[in-house]
């Protein structure tokens, strides 16, 4: 089954691609940077930067869209998505942000059109919350951080 993923390219992103996925066997469409091109950014070690994309969208209902680092800007670079995976809920309208940081040891250039991560559109499932004074028991119990191992 194929959902429809409306997209509003804003003033910005004119003459970008839109998302696409890079591979037939991809989860992810590729997100790009809508930066000035005679104005790439500068990401210095340790610094974030939201990196427009120039885009808007309409998720498929009961859907999210999750934004995800792309794995060869970490490896290559050590730039990342800071909040990942960051989540577009389906009924925002806004501009399509992408919060990247480098956690790498030299300064990345961020330029237009440059695929800075993947947007994977994904089911929500909604819960009822039900407040109760005791949970059912398990075998892990209360055990936190490490508790099942190393």
């Amino acid at each position: 089954m194929t959902l429809a993923l409306r997209i509003r390219r804003l003033p910005h992103a004119d003459g970008l691609p839109l998302p696409a996925y890079a591979s037939e066997g991809a989860a992810g469409l590729d997100l790009v940077a809508a930066v000035p091109a005679d104005a790439p950014l500068t990401l210095a070690p340790g610094e974030r930067v939201l990196v427009p994309t120039g885009l808007a969208m309409a998720l498929p209902a009961g859907h999210e869209g999750q934004v995800r680092p792309r794995s060869g800007l970490a490896s290559r670079s050590g730039v990342t998505v800071l909040n990942s995976p960051g989540t577009v809920d389906e009924d925002y309208r806004g501009e399509v942000k992408v919060l990247l940081v480098n956690l790498g040891r030299e300064a990345v250039e961020i330029a237009r059109g440059d695929r800075i991560a993947q947007l994977v559109v994904a089911p929500v499932t909604k819960v009822t919350i039900i407040e109760t004074g005791t949970l059912p028991e398990s075998l892990r119990g209360e055990g936190g951080f490490g508790s099942t191992g190393r």
